[in-house]
């Protein structure tokens, strides 16, 4: 990646490396060691790297050549364990990122996703998951969303989208694969919208990092023809979509975007979504009261899923400055729930996480415009 006259490292994939290398007059193999040292070491300096020799250190040095991990300018903790990450790029730009130890906010309904695999030693968690944002700010304009009112301001390159994960490991020191860490690309920005730095960050995870691609899901809201060339590519994370609607007047009414790609479309696209063995689709369906969670949303709902292999995950609603719309009561979403379930169609309320210091699905918005907003929230960083 070209940073003005420097090269960052990070981003590049194991051939680029290679060839980074070679430039330079030294042998192949060494590519590989920059890899192993950059994604799975997360070693933050070409000086830090031991199985580099002295005449290839200086060569990067010369030609401005680093590393370029995101730097952590801030973070706050949650009473539930939730961090809510500002990361920060050399542009100065930033964007949010949200560790969530025991994963995503887990399932009640007909099960937990939570503890299914039994590690990892010697933390007070089983699993965690990192939501890592694509592009700072999001053109979508989904109308409950904190991150709407930003817009969008650029898209990410693919060592920014996989620097979150680096960057949040390191400071949480956690070490993949041999600890279960789940990514889920929902924070800020469409990932779809970005499709092609995305693929690339999720191929660097993988194939890096150490994170399989069965433990990452990207959410899309909407975004049709790459629902399309997604399911061709040979590496590629889970798929959710946000359908938040039961109809298209009102799914319009709360993601303007349908009016490009509407129901009918959405759902085509869904039906001939090529899952692996095992695979559903997720449908996240984010409840606002008064609005789409009423017993008739939700028989639509299972009209528009039914014989899918799909599930459904509910939301109920996170509050925010500037969001004209409130959070129903518990009763309201599990009745919805049992709609689903007795239609037949796998239905779970997510427990909100972060929600103190609005790190929740739908909230993020930077830190250093919340700052003012929201007081008395723990700062865990400076």
């Amino acid at each position: 990646m070209k940073d003005g006259t420097k090269t960052q490292l990070l981003g590049c994939d194991q051939s680029e490396l290679d060839e980074l290398v070679v430039q330079t007059g030294q042998p192949e193999y060494r590519g590989r060691q920059l890899f192993e040292a950059i994604y799975r070491q997360r070693l933050g300096t070409v000086d830090e790297i031991s199985t580099l020799p002295g005449d290839l250190k200086r060569a990067f040095a010369d030609r401005g050549v680093e590393v370029g991990f995101p730097k952590v300018v801030n973070k706050f903790a949650s009473t539930d364990g939730t961090v809510r990450y500002l990361i920060g790029f050399d542009d100065g730009a930033s964007v949010e990122t949200v560790w969530m130890p025991e994963g995503d906010g887990g399932e009640t309904g007909d099960g937990s996703e939570a503890g299914d695999e039994s590690q990892p030693s010697g933390h007070a968690w089983s699993r965690a998951t990192i939501c890592v944002s694509s592009q700072v700010g999001c053109a979508v304009d989904c109308q409950f969303c904190l991150t709407a009112a930003l817009g969008v301001k650029r898209n990410l390159q693919p060592g920014e989208i996989v620097g979150q994960i680096c960057a949040v490991l390191k400071d949480q020191g956690v070490k993949p694969p041999q600890e279960r860490v789940n990514i889920v690309f929902m924070g800020m920005g469409e990932p779809f919208l970005n499709y092609d730095a995305f693929i690339k960050a999720t191929r660097l995870a993988a194939q890096g990092v150490g994170i399989p691609e069965a433990r990452m899901t990207v959410s899309t809201a909407g975004i049709v023809p790459r629902i399309y060339q997604f399911g061709q590519e040979s590496i590629r994370p889970k798929l959710a979509i946000s359908l938040n609607a039961s109809n298209d007047e009102l799914r319009t009414l709360l993601m303007p975007i349908n009016r490009k790609w509407n129901l009918e479309r959405l759902m085509h696209a869904a039906r001939e979504f090529p899952l692996r063995p095992r695979e559903k689709l997720t449908f996240e369906y984010v409840l606002l009261n008064g609005v789409n969670d009423s017993a008739e949303n939700a028989r639509e709902v299972a009209g528009l899923i039914r014989g899918m292999q799909a599930k459904v995950n509910l939301i109920a609603l996170n509050p925010g400055p500037g969001i004209d719309f409130e959070t129903p009561d518990t009763c309201r979403v599990q009745e919805f729930q049992r709609i689903l379930l007795k239609a037949t169609i796998p239905a779970f309320i997510r427990r909100p996480r972060g929600r103190d210091i609005f790190a929740a699905c739908g909230q993020l918005k930077r830190t250093v415009e919340l700052t003012t907003i929201r007081q008395g929230a723990p700062s865990v960083g400076g």
